[in-house]
């Protein structure tokens, strides 16, 4: 029987669908598609019928390539009750697509293990994700006994010496937008990232926790100073750690000698999963490992801290669909446009993860 595509104009009770998928994910919510706004791209909505019972969600946005043609794109989308429905999407999915709509990328949010990564799914055939595809997630269901137990003995070491040292966890939302906005600014500054305007993080915190998902800061503060901290966002059972950053404490300590590290970035992770666990998520991820490992670069260093945390290395892969002869053409442009960024950015082709 043929899947259908419903327009949602209900944002709660959308959500509601969203967040109680078994595969799915905070930025097919409806707050992340209305942040995505303030880059100019359009979120379409949409319910996924099988013979009058929802068994699906899907949240597209169009992006404006050049006048008359543009990208159809389902951030860790689209979320389904079963993956066996994926492929019999794309004809519903074709339907949809107006003139101008030259190709369409997924990325079902379905963790896998590379060897279980099919390279197609019918029609829908594996490209590279926009989101990070390797990330490391941890099971929150665990006693805070078993994480802590799970953690890197250096981790374990350095919580010790941050507890001792009393750095303080805390939480909230726009009140702690502007000390996260330093940290994050000095973060991506210091490894030639770069960054989305601010207005985009604060419509994501005011829209992501308005319609049935969550969004929300951790910052770890040492003598009341912010040193490390992340943006969340959050659906269902799963939290996310998308943006985030730390910076070194350069105050001289009281009797004017060098300030000892606090060790902020540990105290910031290990705060940030017990709070989510307090907050009834089952799973954490932390977003984003690089695909191949290199010691000069900065994502090594990334990559290992999150793994530090005793979490599982899985495999969000992207899919694509023609929509038009010119997808292959589109393609490269954009490959083009991303290479050349890089190396405007950072001096160096390769992608950051």
């Amino acid at each position: 029987m043929p899947l259908q595509l419903l327009p949602a104009r209900d944002a709660q009770a959308y959500d509601a669908v969203v967040a109680g998928l078994p595969i799915t994910s905070a930025l097919q919510g409806w707050g992340y598609g209305e942040a995505r706004r303030v880059l100019g791209q359009t979120p379409e909505r949409y319910l996924i019928q099988e013979a009058g019972r929802t068994v699906g969600a899907l949240q597209l946005l169009r992006k404006r390539l050049v006048p008359g043609l543009s990208l159809l794109y389902a951030p860790r989308g689209p979320a389904l009750a079963d993956i066996n429905l994926l492929p019999r999407l794309a004809p519903a999915l074709r339907r949809l697509a107006r003139p101008g709509d030259t190709l369409l990328k997924i990325e079902p949010p379905l963790a896998r293990y590379a060897e279980l990564i099919p390279e197609a799914l019918g029609l829908f055939q594996r490209s590279e994700a926009e989101q990070p595809e390797h990330t490391i997630t941890v099971n929150l269901t665990r006693p805070e006994s078993e994480l802590l137990a799970n953690l890197h003995s250096m981790a374990r070491r350095n919580v010790k010496v941050s507890q001792k040292f009393g750095v303080e966890i805390v939480t909230g939302r726009e009140e702690l937008l502007d000390e996260f906005w330093t940290i994050f600014t000095a973060t991506n500054e210091r490894a030639s990232l770069g960054a989305f305007p601010k207005a985009y993080y604060q419509t994501m915190l005011r829209e992501g926790a308005s319609y049935g998902g969550d969004a929300y800061i951790v910052l770890a503060r040492s003598e009341g100073r912010a040193l490390a901290g992340g943006f969340f966002l959050a659906m269902g059972g799963a939290t996310n750690y998308l943006f985030g950053g730390s910076v070194r404490d350069d105050r001289p300590a009281e009797d004017g000698s060098e300030r000892k590290d606090a060790k902020a970035p540990t105290a910031f992770y290990w705060g940030a999963m017990l709070d989510a666990k307090a907050r009834g998520y089952r799973s954490f991820d932390l977003w984003g490992i690089p695909r191949a490992l290199s010691e000069d670069k900065h994502s090594f260093g990334i990559y290992r801290m999150k793994e530090n945390f005793g979490g599982e290395k899985v495999w969000f892969p992207g899919y694509e669909l023609p929509l038009s002869p010119l997808a292959p053409l589109i393609k490269r442009a954009l490959r083009r446009r991303k290479t050349q960024n890089n190396l405007r950015k950072r001096g160096s082709a390769e992608d950051v993860l």
